[in-house]
């Protein structure tokens, strides 16, 4: 069986590929993610998932995993009326992007990208988030927290922000950062199971 590493300091990463049973080595690959001018969201995000995947594998040792070590690279973008919410740089900065999302709904777009030494395939998922409307003394808390400093689009949907979500229509863990179903496909293609833990519970 290929043996898996994944390319993200995301814990939530980790933590997602970890609830679906898939051992992983994980690995810091850094990149440039300077958006390109003119760069579509969609173009970005799997742009970003492909670099790092493919940094990834380049800093496997020679024959480190052998020739079936794969890697799986992850982007995550909040884009609003086209334009991508980064991290914010500071209060003022996290309250404008909350208070932009406020009472509106946004596109969460998340591409993911598998290498090995001989192919690469990526997928990009779309899904939509709806935030309730919400006070500026909402938002100004909400970054006191620490939460949103290192987040997309200033908030975490699966941290305190979850009760500014009103509604979400696609796939939950793409919003947290890894879209599960197309992720297990990804792997299924490449020869790595799911629910690998259930495997020693066999009789």
């Amino acid at each position: 069986m290929p043996q898996l590493y994944l390319a993200s300091g995301s814990p939530r990463r980790r933590e997602l590929l970890t609830q679906i049973g898939v051992p992983f080595t994980a690995l810091s690959a850094q990149i440039d993610e300077t958006p390109f001018p003119d760069e579509s969201p969609s173009a970005y995000v799997e742009r970003l998932a492909l670099g790092k995947a493919a940094a990834g594998l380049a800093l496997l040792p020679a024959g480190q995993g052998g020739s079936s070590a794969c890697v799986l690279g992850a982007d995550t973008a909040v884009v609003l009326e086209g334009r991508i919410l980064g991290k914010p740089v500071d209060e003022a900065d996290a309250v404008a992007m909350l208070m932009a999302l406020a009472g509106r709904e946004h596109e969460v777009l998340t591409a993911i990208a598998l290498i090995d030494h001989q192919r690469c395939e990526s997928r990009i998922v779309s899904s939509h988030v709806r935030f309730r409307p919400l006070r500026i003394e909402e938002a100004r808390a909400y970054w006191a927290s620490g939460e949103p400093a290192d987040k997309a689009g200033s908030y975490a949907i699966q941290g305190l922000a979850a009760i500014f979500v009103q509604g979400l229509r696609g796939s939950y863990s793409s919003v947290v950062g890894l879209p599960l179903c197309e992720t297990a496909e990804l792997l299924g293609h490449f020869g790595i199971p799911c629910w690998q833990c259930l495997e020693g519970d066999k009789p």
